[in-house]
């Protein structure tokens, strides 16, 4: 099973991302286990000081951008 989170503090990117998060693992039916962690105090836990934040299974995949789709669906089918 997947572990990924996206850490942000709810604006419009960081939302976005979940949500698109989301949809790739329903449209390729991987297990996962999504957390949205607000916390800014957690952010610097994982080294990130621009969000929105996307780690995967504890690795720091992206931070102060959203990921196309393509490399996010690349990055979850790699990791399962």
């Amino acid at each position: 099973m997947l572990d990924v989170k996206v850490l942000g503090p709810g604006c419009a990117n960081c939302v976005k991302l979940e949500n698109l998060v989301r949809e790739v693992v329903s449209e390729n039916n991987l297990s996962a286990n999504i957390e949205k962690i607000t916390d800014r105090n957690r952010f610097l836990d994982y080294g990130i000081m621009l969000t929105p934040g996307l780690v995967i299974n504890g690795k720091v995949l992206s931070s102060g951008k959203i990921p196309t789709k393509s490399t996010l669906e690349h990055w979850l089918t790699d990791k399962k």
